[in-house]
């Protein structure tokens, strides 16, 4: 069997408000708290002086200039935080229902242009519209038709005579694009209203990083996730993101009479939060032996999942196995040896969208997907197709 040891040192969506457990400077609080207020007033078209740089909000129209950053982000889960998943619940609802469709759009969508489209994508049953492309560019970047955004890299911001030089006048140079505080408006649910299990808040991020050795370290979220300020925010779903976060290590198997046993390490490196940090994914570390042609010998399988497993209404928790920055797991594959065995194989599985798998197959089941069936049954597909071996060894039996 698997033993551990630990080294200790609907419902997708919610209502909550973002509260900053840190203090950053006074500056950048009353910023954020001004920026982040929600639901976003509307921005309308942005009209520049110069007839060429007129555009709507569409972040296509911000890839004319920003080529690099729009690429990225096409390719980013920001781009497609609107997935079929939450497109197909959303048409579940009237579309009166502000109110709950706010609960979602406001960090998946958040532009109250955005809110409109959704209504009018609802009442013609024709899901197009801006609400589609997610957490677009203006979404953090703009506010009352002004473009804001960080100092240069050299930390300069342009001066009153360069802005009238610059596109769009220049931009709003705000230190708190840099500081992880402006990501908690999204991901840190507020302690008081925030909806928490076991006393734990189900999006809780940030906190999670205030208490690493990453905030100590003044690493943010935005060094890890925006490496050299690219528009990447690559996570748990990119192989390489998140084994770089881990150390895993291996001790060769031994006897133990007709019994295998084998040593599997894995440590939370180099995540500055929990790993994983929320509900969605689970990561699995998994044994079988391995017959003469390679063959799984199924009777022999044995696998620990690392993740916080919930019940689907969200009623209660299974299991909480997640690992807190520089936390430790050692698992021993403990099994009797098949006699046709010749190798062991030890594996990490990530499953980055376990829970939505199994939240999208309870909706089809139990026939509540009715008008978004078709959204919920592609997200389903995908969910499952993200799967991925991130590590895999096999070692010769004795």
């Amino acid at each position: 069997m698997f033993m551990f040891k630990k080294n200790i040192f609907l419902f997708l969506y919610f209502v909550f408000s973002p509260t900053l457990f840190s203090a950053p400077s006074v500056e950048t609080q009353t910023f954020l708290d001004r920026h982040w207020q929600r639901p976003l007033a509307s921005q309308g078209f942005v009209i520049e002086k110069n007839p060429v740089l007129t555009h709507s909000l569409l972040p296509e129209k911000c890839g004319r200039c920003h080529v690099q950053q729009f690429k990225d982000w096409s390719g980013s889960l920001h781009s497609k935080a609107m997935s079929p998943g939450l497109i197909g619940q959303l048409m579940e609802m009237a579309a009166t229902d502000r109110e709950s469709q706010q609960a979602c759009l406001r960090c998946h969508a958040p532009l109250k242009e955005q809110a409109e489209s959704l209504v009018a994508s609802l009442r013609t049953g024709k899901n197009k519209g801006l609400h589609t492309q997610g957490l677009i560019c203006a979404g953090c970047h703009l506010r009352e038709g002004r473009w804001f955004g960080p100092p240069r890299k050299d930390g300069s911001i342009p001066t009153p005579d360069e802005k009238k030089q610059l596109p769009h006048s220049g931009w709003n140079s705000q230190a708190a694009f840099e500081d992880s505080a402006f990501c908690a408006a999204c991901h840190q649910f507020d302690q008081e209203t925030g909806f928490a299990i076991n006393g734990k808040l189900l999006e809780n991020t940030y906190q999670e990083w205030l208490a690493s050795p990453f905030a100590e370290q003044q690493k943010s979220c935005q060094s890890c996730h925006m490496p050299n300020r690219r528009h990447l925010w690559k996570g748990i779903h990119d192989a390489e993101m998140t084994r770089n976060g881990i150390t895993i290590e291996i001790r060769q198997p031994n006897l133990r009479g007709d019994n295998i046993s084998a040593q599997f390490y894995l440590k939370n490196s180099g995540t500055g939060h929990n790993f994983p940090t929320y509900i969605t994914p689970k990561i699995y570390l998994q044994g079988v032996q391995l017959d003469a042609k390679g063959s799984e010998i199924a009777a022999t399988f044995l696998q620990y999942p690392i993740g916080w497993k919930l019940e689907l209404d969200l009623s209660g928790e299974q299991y909480d196995t997640r690992l807190a920055p520089d936390e430790e797991l050692k698992i021993d594959y403990a099994q009797a040896r098949d006699p046709n065995a010749v190798s062991l194989l030890l594996k990490v599985v990530v499953e980055p969208d376990a829970f939505y798998s199994r939240f999208y197959r309870s909706l089809l089941e139990n026939g509540y997907a009715k008008k978004g069936k078709q959204q919920i049954e592609q997200a389903l597909r995908e969910s499952e197709a993200s799967v991925y071996i991130l590590f895999e060894r096999r070692l010769a039996l004795p």
